[in-house]
């Protein structure tokens, strides 16, 4: 496993592009001045030993040099000792729900950013807990299994949108039923399943699943997003609106939170429904369920000593300037005769 030790060094390969506009520039101004001084035939015989192959290696060694050099300053680490750690934590998997009603904008940017936004908020104020994430609209799709890696929780989350999954709908008996294959741990004691959604499109059944978890010992806990008097779905391409979703019959469909629901779904669970719109209440208030909870010791895995890797990107970066040094812009005599590159 790898680490990097300071990602600001990585503004540095900002100077990769700046050097491409340079090199473009020299290259034109190079042949523009030589069409001043004559034709191209005359020069290519005037300097028959000049190369047009060898300066774009030159400055493709340049280019790599300078890439190896910045990832050295990095300081990728490489892990080399794998630990059994002992943790205290519970177990929790979001349900995202990523259908179309997801894209109003009652509530700011629009309700699945604003899930997003809370999910993630809530991982923030995780410790040694487990992290599940699953996203769901007709069909539910497993994105992250339970892990103890809560950056890569939140990274993935990023990556939630009504594309991923195919059929559209809500079908959040789907999404209890593949959250409950998420809970590996018999010997936990408290087990919680977080649905955000909009509660629009609802299925059904999914009450009943609801009841056999909470017998099964998780809790569901359902976070409403979105507005009561409802608003319509923007259809966009590319970021760019196009119109609002309509109906069979051409009217604009309004997609509006349906409280009941959830509500219903969080009862048959032993658990809560909560009102996601105002994002700081929101997060203290699950912040106390957690913190509350009862926490159960597991061992999990991780690579507890790292060893520095950045004298390898410094030993290529120099052989690449090195390179690029004794490389000479004429031609190579044995290469011309093989003509790799179609030079006369």
């Amino acid at each position: 496993m790898y680490q990097i030790e300071d990602n600001i060094y990585f503004y540095l390969f900002l100077l990769i592009p700046i050097l491409v506009i340079g090199f473009m520039y020299v290259s034109w101004w190079k042949k523009k001045v030589g069409k001043q001084f004559a034709e191209p035939a005359l020069l290519e015989k005037l300097i028959p030993e000049k190369s047009t192959f060898k300066p774009l290696l030159k400055f493709i060694f340049i280019s790599l040099g300078i890439a190896f050099l910045v990832i050295s300053l990095a300081n990728p680490k490489m892990g080399i000792k794998l630990k059994t750690i002992k943790r205290q934590g519970v177990d929790i998997v979001f349900a995202l729900d990523v259908s179309k009603s997801m894209l109003a904008e009652d509530i700011a940017p629009n309700r699945l950013e604003k899930s997003k936004q809370l999910i993630s908020k809530i991982i923030d104020k995780l410790g040694s807990d487990r992290v599940g994430v699953i996203v769901y609209a007709g069909s539910a799709y497993p994105l992250l299994p339970i892990t103890t890696d809560l950056a890569s929780a939140k990274m993935f989350l990023q990556m939630a949108n009504p594309e991923m999954v195919s059929d559209q709908g809500t079908a959040m008996n789907e999404a209890l039923s593949k959250a409950m294959t998420y809970f590996d741990n018999d010997e936990q004691t408290n087990r919680f399943l977080f649905i955000v959604s909009d509660g629009e499109d609802h299925e059904g059944n999914a009450d009943k699943i609801a009841q056999q978890a909470g017998e099964y010992g998780v809790r569901i806990f359902t976070i409403g997003v979105g507005s009561a008097n409802g608003a319509p779905i923007p259809i966009k391409q590319n970021g760019v609106f196009v119109e609002l979703k309509k109906d069979q019959k051409g009217e604009v469909v309004i997609t509006q939170l349906n409280e009941t629901i959830l509500n219903e779904i969080a009862n048959k669970g032993n658990g809560k429904y909560i009102l996601g719109n105002n994002t700081s209440q929101t997060i203290d208030e699950i912040e106390k369920i957690i913190t509350n909870a009862e926490k159960k010791e597991y061992e999990t895995k991780e690579f507890s000593d790292f060893k520095d890797q950045f004298q390898w990107f410094i030993g290529l970066g120099l052989l690449f300037l090195v390179l690029e040094a004794l490389m000479f812009e004429k031609k190579t005599k044995w290469i011309q005769k093989l003509n790799l590159f179609n030079e006369k």
